[in-house]
């Protein structure tokens, strides 16, 4: 957006949400008073466009799609990527909405239940009527601008997940229970592709049409797009509570609020309801600045990386508060690998969940390689696959935080 040239249309414009950045242009993004990247990109526009069409545009006034730097890795030059959330438009004193998605616009899959699978056949189905351009329900279809703002299949996102880590990676973990339940989950999805997609893709050709071809047979959505599928349901649905006349909870994808990033300290509220007429809400906890990225608390702010690797696809670093008090590479370690260490030593609430031969079991597993192997490991760059770095570097946190709480 260009600087206007009297302090008093600079005020104003300040606030004026996204149709200041709404005009075509070969720039993607336009720097923010911070750190912060606003994305303007073709894909993000028709996402604006989409949600002004369902009842979403005053979001647009408060908040848009960013981009934020993000080091991946020691050299602050080189180890950078640019790590896409949402980010704020203005400021937003606490208490006020940040977000506010009416029920009707979010994907609603269902009951919540502990099998991710049941949901991710649905999703699936919807959103292979989008892309083969298949006969199917109208309302699937008009679904597309925001399918296109999930994360594609098998990309980088996806791939972090150890669901679709290779058997190397799977045993450079070096925890059994990680292993033993990504393998339980994949044999789930197996037996759901089995018993509910393929015969029905077999039934119907416009059914679980991955690709838009003639040759239909060719193009029937795979085992491996399903588990995909599963992945977004468990890295990206919210469960939400019905009415109050109801104890029932739903598994919701609701557009924009899922596309917050992670931070365990964020102090922002998700409110609302799954029910028509029902508005589903990120409320500010603390005053927000213009340019602020607007992160959220995945899994209630208390999982540690067991489940992180297995359920987004990366590794908790620490949250804003954690990283603020960071003295040292070598001495700090995420309260992420800590809540998994506990479990391991038997101390704090999750005991309860492990035996004490799955305890010694679990530290047996790491105590295959020492913290200082490891680390040289790392170092040395021998380890070149993203998956088997990403095993190499939850392996060496819990060892750091068991040798810490040790």
């Amino acid at each position: 957006m260009a600087k206007s040239k009297t302090k008093k249309k600079k005020k104003a414009s300040s606030s004026g949400g996204l149709k200041g950045f709404g005009s075509s242009s070969s720039s993607s993004g336009s720097k923010t008073a911070s750190e912060g990247t606003i994305d303007r990109s073709k894909s993000a526009l028709t996402f604006y466009d989409y949600l002004q069409r369902n009842g979403g545009e005053s979001n647009l006034k408060r908040v848009g799609l960013g981009y934020f730097p993000l080091q991946i890795g020691p050299n602050k030059a080189t180890d950078i990527i640019q790590l896409r959330g949402v980010i704020a438009l203005r400021d937003i004193p606490k208490g006020e909405p940040i977000i506010e998605i009416p029920y009707e616009m979010a994907l609603d899959l269902g009951r919540e239940n502990a099998d991710p699978t049941l949901p991710a056949t649905t999703l699936l189905q919807k959103y292979c009527t989008w892309k083969s351009d298949s006969d199917g329900p109208p309302g699937d279809k008009a679904k597309g601008d925001y399918f296109a703002m999930l994360p594609p299949y098998m990309s980088d996102d996806c791939l972090g997940s150890t669901d679709f880590f290779s058997d190397g990676a799977m045993e450079m973990l070096q925890s059994p229970m990680v292993v033993e339940e990504t393998m339980l989950r994949r044999e789930l999805v197996q037996a759901r592709y089995e018993r509910d997609v393929q015969p029905m893709a077999q039934m119907s050709s416009n059914l679980y049409r991955w690709e838009s071809s003639e040759d239909s047979n060719n193009n029937v959505a795979t085992q491996n797009h399903l588990q995909w599928a599963s992945w977004i349901i468990t890295s990206r649905v919210l469960t939400v509570q019905g009415s109050p006349e109801s104890s029932t909870a739903n598994r919701l994808l609701i557009p924009l609020i899922d596309m917050c990033n992670h931070d365990r300290d964020s102090p922002h509220v998700l409110t609302g309801r799954a029910m028509p007429g029902g508005m589903l809400k990120v409320v500010a906890g603390a005053d927000i600045k213009s340019g602020d990225a607007i992160n959220i608390g995945y899994g209630g702010s208390v999982e540690g990386n067991d489940r992180f690797i297995q359920d987004y696809g990366f590794l908790d670093a620490g949250g804003s508060k954690e990283r603020g008090k960071k003295k040292g590479d070598n001495e700090f370690v995420a309260e992420a690998y800590k809540i998994v260490a506990r479990k391991l030593l038997g101390k704090g609430r999750s005991i309860e969940r492990m035996t004490v031969a799955e305890q010694d079991r679990a530290l047996g597993a790491l105590g295959e390689t020492s913290l200082d192997d490891d680390q040289e490991l790392l170092a040395s760059g021998k380890v070149v696959k993203s998956d088997e770095r990403m095993a190499l570097e939850y392996r060496i946190g819990m060892k750091k935080a068991l040798k810490q709480l040790m």
